[in-house]
């Protein structure tokens, strides 16, 4: 359990052992079937996760019953409805696990009392919520002003082998286009 998570740490911050023994003691864990949901739309967002095995992916339904995908959570990808989870707010956007998989992960009062305790925390979950804000961005601008192309090849450099992993109507609708295009799109240009 404890090296990619203490790896994923170790990207912004650097914590002595027995700040990592209290950060680990921390954590609660949680699996979760393939299909089933960590959070609903209209539920409150209890969680912030830490994807350490499997694949979870956050979508928005529209009113119409359409579902758009916003991100996928891979392994070492940390995953909630933000807003919700900060603000304890209804959520706009659903989270499902498209495999079986395998979560860490703090309630809000556990990641204040973290906060408190490794003061360091907060330094990296700004860095994560920065770096999450950025992908935002990007994404946003991607599906302003790219083609279906452009943007198929953006997922694939985002999230290697994914593909192989996952629905292509997930695919199709984190880029925004339909399954049936997308795979006349790939045969089309070889992709």
């Amino acid at each position: 359990m404890s090296e990619l998570i203490l790896s994923n740490f170790a990207m912004h911050i650097a914590l002595a052992p027995h700040e990592q023994e209290q950060a680990l003691a921390m954590l609660q864990h949680k699996t979760v079937k393939r299909r089933s949901f960590l959070l609903r739309q209209g539920d409150i967002d209890r969680g912030i996760y830490f994807v350490n095995k499997g694949c979870l992916r956050m979508f928005y339904m529209d009113k119409n019953g359409h579902e758009h995908t916003i991100c996928f959570y891979p392994e070492n990808w940390w995953a909630c409805d933000i807003v919700s989870f900060f603000k304890e707010k209804p959520a706009v956007n659903a989270i499902q696990a498209l495999e079986d998989t395998e979560v860490y992960y703090l309630t809000l009062p556990r990641l204040e009392e973290l906060f408190v305790q490794i003061p360091k925390f907060e330094r990296f979950f700004r860095i994560l919520t920065q770096n999450g804000f950025e992908m935002y961005q990007r994404r946003i601008t991607s599906g302003l002003a790219k083609t279906a192309e452009e943007r198929y090849l953006e997922f694939r450099k985002r999230y290697p082998g994914l593909e192989q992993r996952i629905a292509q109507k997930h695919i199709a609708g984190y880029i925004g286009i339909t399954a049936a295009f997308l795979s006349m799109m790939r045969k089309e240009k070889n992709l």
